[in-house]
Order: C-alpha cells, then structure tokens, then sequence
C-alpha cells in the first residue's frame, strides 16, 4: 500500500487531552480544520464517570465543525489502533476513510468524512465511533430536558467530570444541549473548576 497522509478528526477531549496518543501525531490541531459532523452530548461515559460525553448522532445532533490534527502513521490500520488505543474503544468503533479501506457504523458520515478528504487532499482520516446511549442507559429518549435531568442526578467527581467535559469542549461542538446549559442557571451556578 503507498504511503498516505491521514488525518485524526476529533471535536471532544481529544483536543485538550491526546494522551497516549501524542506520540503517534505530527503538529498541532488545525481548529475549525475538519468536516461538519452531526453531534450531541448523548452518550453516557463509563470513561467520564458517567458523565454525559459528545458522540456523533444525527438522530438528535447538529452538524458541528470538527478539528483535525495529523497521524504520524502513514498506514490507515496503524491510525485506527493508535485513536482505538487512546479512546479504549472497542474494535470496530473508530470510524475510517481511506482511498483503500473505509469503515463507520454510519454510512452518511463516512460519505461526509470521504468527500472532505477529496476537497481537502487527504488519502484518509480516522474518527471515534462510539454511539449514543443515552437511551440505553436511562430508559428514556434523549432531548435537551432529558440531558439536563440526567446532569442534575449526577454528584460529586462524575457531576465535576461533566462539567469540566461539556466546558472544555471546543467552542465549535455548539450543540442544543450545550446552548441551552450556557443559559441555566444550575449549570452556570455550578462554577466547578477543574
């Protein structure tokens, strides 16, 4: 296979915390870089002590800008399990674009994600997978009310990890849930630091 120039799209902790998967970049987050991507904060975190965490969900997302920084790697494979690694995701939940390869449990984002690597000249990019499971979790359908009620049974570490998460997101994952938190008073009355 030729050598590739791929790119890790991210839009959530990875931009403040790449971790163990620092070594395997080259440069510095182009902000604002990478494609729109339909997201919200709809997945509950067992990663974020049950925190509420942004995936990519077009049933009840928006499209939001993403951010992208590149692989060291130059083969999709070892891309994918440096991001799968870091994320502790389980196999088959990193997304993936490649001239060669492609994989994504949702085809309209992978068509998304091929179409800007084209525009923008890259052989491929990688991306978390994971789903929502807000449903899964609470036994009840997501929405903005039913995210704010799910923050407000949270105590302690998980309640200051949520905070500290849905604060520390970049600007640009403006989803519903996070515009309406920044007008309610509990959440802005909250002032946890990190």
């Amino acid at each position: 296979m030729a050598l590739s120039k791929i790119a890790i799209i991210g839009w959530g902790s990875l931009i403040w915390d790449l971790e163990i998967l620092a070594p395997h970049t080259a440069g510095d987050w182009q902000m604002a870089a990478g494609p729109a991507l339909p997201m919200e904060f709809s997945r509950v975190s067992p990663k974020r002590k049950l925190g509420l965490a942004v995936c990519l969900d077009p049933a009840v997302g928006v499209p939001c800008q993403t951010h992208i920084i590149r692989s060291a790697r130059r083969d999709i494979h070892a891309a994918i399990e440096d991001l799968r690694a870091r994320e502790r995701a389980p196999a088959g939940r990193i997304g993936a674009f490649h001239t060669s390869f492609q994989h994504g449990r949702m085809p309209e984002v992978v068509a998304l994600v091929q179409a800007w690597c084209a525009a923008k000249g890259w052989d491929g990019a990688v991306w978390t997978d994971l789903e929502p499971n807000f449903e899964a979790h609470t036994k009840r359908g997501f929405s903005v009310g039913e995210g704010i009620r799910y923050l407000k049974t949270l105590r302690g570490e998980s309640l200051k990890e949520a905070y500290n998460y849905i604060q520390n997101a970049p600007a640009q994952t403006a989803t519903p849930l996070r515009a309406a938190l920044a007008q309610d008073k509990w959440w802005q009355g909250l002032g946890i630091g990190q």
